[in-house]
């Protein structure tokens, strides 16, 4: 059965609330950024101190992660981060809706490396993380230049039905994250493909290893995609400015990938997203469970 084999019972009653949902932030797609920029902190400030979505999570990590910040320290990061993901609600509707014309400013640095990687013939993988600004910064990157991606469907049909076209109108191809064959072939057709290996989940393809000192379940397969296809492993991160624009900076691919040895490949790309995440760590993905599910030698860090 397809995936949209579902499709006509979205319209049942019991998704209509999740339709005007969307709708109304279809509907919000269309104000300007300080009108959205304005909504998404008192957004944020209302699930922060109202609703608590995953607030003991979020400090939880972030303690985990930053041993040596005071108690006000890491409030403020948190309170900040779901300003970050309110406002990452409303770059997904311009990830998927907005002209291009009406994206916010931005600017792309480094392709050329892009360019030149994809000059060998044997395909590159855009390696970034789950920074709240994902998804814009897919769009920004298709925008730039023809990309593909993984993707994973949600657990609500309606949003998955959505997602599923927006990937398909902005990325060509658009893999399902457990089509390995899929991504195979499109690789070794010289194809550029987004790919967050960041939320790792116990597999033959992982491994107990450091993220941020911290034993995470992590995700080895990078390397053996690259050593599969000869595809380069071309970095990309995309950070929110100051000033309201943004930057997304690819960087060159990565020297002497894949090695012999796995887990120091993946334990190498976890130390750069640690680089990338200090440099703005209100935008990282903070409300993910990044460390569970380790197994009996290793504490449930998010039990009550």
């Amino acid at each position: 059965m397809s995936r949209d084999s579902a499709q006509p019972r979205l319209w049942f009653p019991q998704h209509w609330p999740m339709w005007v949902a969307l709708g109304f932030l279809w509907i919000t797609d269309k104000l300007p950024w300080p009108e959205k920029r304005w909504l998404a902190r008192r957004l944020g400030w209302f699930v922060f101190n109202m609703i608590c979505i995953r607030r003991r999570v979020v400090f939880t990590n972030l303690r985990l992660c930053y041993p040596t910040a005071t108690t006000a320290q890491i409030t403020a990061l948190a309170r900040a981060h779901y300003d970050s993901l309110a406002l990452g609600l409303f770059e997904i509707c311009a990830g998927w809706w907005a002209k291009t014309s009406a994206l916010p400013p931005h600017r792309v640095i480094g392709r050329e490396y892009l360019q030149a990687a994809l000059a060998r013939g044997h395909g590159v993988i855009l390696l970034t993380g789950h920074f709240t600004t994902l998804e814009i910064g897919g769009r920004f990157m298709s925008e730039s230049h023809q990309m593909g991606g993984l993707y994973r469907d949600p657990n609500n049909p309606v949003v998955a039905h959505l997602m599923r076209g927006q990937r398909a109108r902005h990325m060509s191809p658009a893999v399902h994250f457990d089509d390995l064959r899929g991504l195979i072939r499109a690789l070794r057709a010289n194809a550029a493909i987004w790919y967050a290996p960041d939320q790792g989940k116990r597999s033959k393809s992982s491994e107990i290893l450091p993220f941020f000192g911290i034993p995470a379940i992590t995700n080895t397969a990078t390397s053996k995609i690259a050593e599969m296809t000869g595809a380069a492993v071309v970095p990309f991160f995309l950070k929110r400015e100051t000033d309201h624009s943004y930057t997304l900076t690819i960087h060159p691919p990565l020297e002497n990938f894949p090695t012999a040895d796995a887990n120091a490949d993946a334990l190498r790309i976890n130390q750069l997203l640690e680089h990338n995440i200090r440099l703005c760590p209100e935008q990282y993905f903070w409300v993910h469970k990044r460390f569970k599910a380790r197994g009996p030698d290793y504490p449930d860090v998010y039990a009550a």
